[in-house]
């Protein structure tokens, strides 16, 4: 009886348009999860990255006073404690940080470019020590921490990611509701065979098990849809950021664990759709019979 019921209950195509809602739902929620998780790797990326590091910026008038300042202080601070490596900066590679914005004027050696000695601090009580040593080594002297300047961008990103987990809840609801309009539209168009059914000696569970089998089939025709062209799309996006050459956005990366929850997706989807299908066919069940 329960493959002439699947028979009978699949000859009417009603709420079958819920195989190409599911795939965009799905497609949509792999892109917001790939987002969540990608900025939020992004974010501790940058934490651990420029977390300890600083630049000491000396803008004194005469280059060669400049030059003597940064040694003097690279040659202090590499003295004190919690300083793990300092470096002088070049002047031309300086020079070619600024050629985007100046072009050749950026070689002229009169440009008053301030000389700067970049620092790798082992914590953040080093900055204070570093401080108490310029003020005293080099009062003109500017210390720039890394983390402070690009606190805005973390910021941001945290925003991104706490919004990619909102729309990805969101998205779960929504397949959820698309699911219970179809169990109850598909209910609707087999009334009567429904109460044929329940004559023959058919309880709520198992015509439930039969929508449920239904429309478990749907969604994952629609999960493999949604899927494939997800998972697809998060990759090309992913190998066209790494392709710039960018530090910000090569660190928005998923990583295994990641690749592993976009991969498990469509099957929660079509778990969900078939507990959801069974939930509210046996209560539309209660209430119609």
């Amino acid at each position: 009886m329960s493959a002439a019921s699947t028979r009978v209950l699949d000859t009417a195509r009603t709420g079958r348009g819920m195989v190409w809602v599911i795939a965009v739902m799905l497609f949509l929620t792999v892109l917001a999860t790939a987002s969540g998780i990608g900025t939020a790797r992004a974010t501790g990326a940058i934490g651990v990255r420029l977390g300890g590091r600083a630049t000491v910026q000396i803008a004194a008038a005469d280059p060669a006073q400049r030059e003597q300042e940064a040694a003097a202080v690279a040659a202090t601070l590499a003295g004190v404690a919690g300083i793990e490596q300092v470096r002088v900066v070049p002047r031309a590679e300086i020079t070619q940080l600024l050629a985007p914005w100046l072009g050749g004027d950026a070689a002229d050696v009169d440009l008053p470019i301030p000389a700067m000695v970049d620092l790798t601090l082992a914590d953040t009580a080093s900055a204070g020590r570093v401080r108490r040593v310029l003020a005293t080594a080099a009062p003109g002297a500017r210390l720039d921490l890394h983390s402070a300047a690009l606190a805005p961008v973390r910021s941001f990103l945290a925003v991104l990611s706490a919004l990619g987990l909102a729309l990805v809840a969101m998205m779960l609801a929504a397949t959820a509701f698309v699911v219970v309009l179809a169990a109850r539209a598909g209910l609707e168009a087999h009334r009567g065979t429904i109460e044929v059914m329940h004559m023959l000696g058919a309880t709520d569970v198992q015509v439930a098990r039969l929508f449920q089998r239904r429309l478990s089939r749907d969604a994952a025709l629609g999960a493999a849809v949604g899927g494939v062209a997800g998972l697809v799309t998060v990759a090309l996006l992913g190998m066209q950021a790494s392709a710039l050459g960018s530090e910000l956005l090569g660190s928005v990366t998923l990583g295994t664990l990641g690749w592993a929850v976009l991969m498990a997706m469509p099957f929660a989807f079509v778990a969900l759709a078939a507990t959801v299908a069974r939930r509210a066919v046996v209560r539309s069940l209660g209430r119609m019979l």
